[in-house]
């Protein structure tokens, strides 16, 4: 779901300059993983890059048509007109985690690293009563919008277009937790040159503006 709406944009700017359409279709990473798994027949996949090397062992799409796509970070969302959290340094993250009632955060890969980063910071058990895991494909923003989630955590691209929130910011330097998309074809295609072409082209300076847009970086 982050690279929904770079997706979006990189394929109605594909279909400007080639006249060949793609059609996308968004779900939560493991969702997707477990479709391609199940060999649907989609010509592309992009994923975490780890996700992506994971279908390539198991033969679900092709070797050496893997493209990197973006570079994602993970930030912190709270409910529009609240007072803005000190998110400045580790410490100052720890302590408004520590503060806040109730915590979300996705699933994937940024949401793995939050646990992760939770366990570091000695606070699972602290933690265990107050944090809150969203079903895949449900952003965590919409949560912090309604007032179930004080503090939440997710991809900023999942994080800046919607209303009803704040973006407090990203993650300090020294806890960043940065994402790497990419993409490939898939092994039940039959257009895996006509995809081969879309995903370089996905990965070239031609989308960095789109990147950029949706609050991602290149290479």
């Amino acid at each position: 779901m982050a690279t929904r709406l770079l997706l979006s944009d990189a394929a109605a700017l594909w279909q400007q300059q080639t006249g060949v359409q793609v059609a996308v279709e968004s779900v939560g990473g493991l969702d997707a993983a477990k479709r391609v798994q199940a060999g649907e027949a989609f010509d592309g996949v992009v994923l975490a890059q780890e996700a992506i090397a994971k279908l390539i062992v198991s033969g679900h799409v092709v070797p050496g048509s893997q493209v990197d796509q973006a570079r994602s970070s993970v930030a912190i969302a709270i409910k529009a007109g609240a007072p803005l959290p000190d998110i400045g340094t580790e410490a100052a993250l720890r302590s408004a985690v520590v503060a806040a009632p109730s915590i979300g955060y996705s699933t994937g890969p940024s949401g793995v690293a939050i646990i992760k980063l939770f366990e570091r910071w000695g606070l699972a058990q602290t933690l265990q009563s107050k944090i809150i895991q969203t079903p895949p494909g449900l952003p965590v923003g919409m949560l912090v919008a309604s007032g179930e989630i004080t503090l939440g955590f997710q991809q900023l691209s999942e994080l800046m277009h919607l209303e009803g929130i704040t973006v407090a910011g990203t993650l300090p330097e020294e806890v960043a937790i940065n994402t790497i998309f990419s993409a490939a074809a898939c092994s039940a295609s039959g257009q895996r040159e006509d995809m081969a072409a879309f995903l370089t082209f996905m990965a070239s300076s031609q989308c960095d503006a789109l990147r950029l847009r949706h609050g991602m970086t290149s290479f």
